[in-house]
C-alpha cells in the first residue's frame, strides 16, 4: 500500500494514477509493493530529519528510509515541497515533473540503484527518464 501525507499545506493530485505508477515500476523491477509511506515537507522540517538522522547540515529534496524486507519494498520517503519547486525552476522543468522524479528517485533507492559515483549518477537519471516515460498523462 502506498500512503501520501503533507505536513504542509501540499495536497497530491491525481495520487490513485501516481500510485499505479509506482506499483508499476516496482514490478517490473521484479519487486513487490508493501507500506510505502511519503511524507510531504517544508524545508524546515526536512533539514531536522537531515541532521537527525545522517548528520548533515545541508538542505535536501528527499531523505527515504528503507525498510524492505526481501524484494518487497517498504520505506519511508519525505520530500521538500520548498526544494522540488526551486529545482523546477534551476532545471527548466515543471514541478509536476520534479516532484514525479524525486517521487520515483526514493523508490529507485528502494529497488537498489545508488547515486554516489558520477556513473551511479548516469544510470539514476537514465532509470528516472525511463519511470517518467512510463506515467500516462
Amino acid at each position: 500500500m502506498i500512503t501520501f501525507n503533507s505536513e504542509t499545506p501540499f495536497s497530491l493530485k491525481a495520487s490513485d494514477k501516481i500510485s499505479f505508477w509506482i506499483e508499476d515500476i516496482i514490478s517490473s523491477e521484479g519487486y513487490s509493493v508493501g507500506e510505502i509511506n511519503y511524507i510531504f515537507c517544508d524545508d524546515a522540517y526536512l533539514s531536522q530529519l537531515n541532521k537527525k538522522f545522517l548528520n548533515h547540515d545541508t538542505l535536501t529534496d528527499i531523505i527515504s528510509f528503507d525498510y524492505c524486507v526481501g524484494k518487497q519494498v517498504n520505506g519511508d520517503i519525505y520530500i521538500s515541497i520548498d526544494r522540488v519547486s526551486d529545482n523546477a525552476e534551476t532545471y527548466n522543468v515543471s514541478f509536476d515533473t520534479e516532484l514525479k522524479r524525486v517521487m520515483i528517485h526514493g523508490i529507485l533507492h528502494f529497488l537498489g540503484y545508488k547515486d554516489k559515483t558520477f556513473d551511479e549518477k548516469q544510470s539514476m537519471r537514465a532509470k528516472e527518464d525511463l519511470s517518467l516515460g512510463k506515467l500516462k498523462p
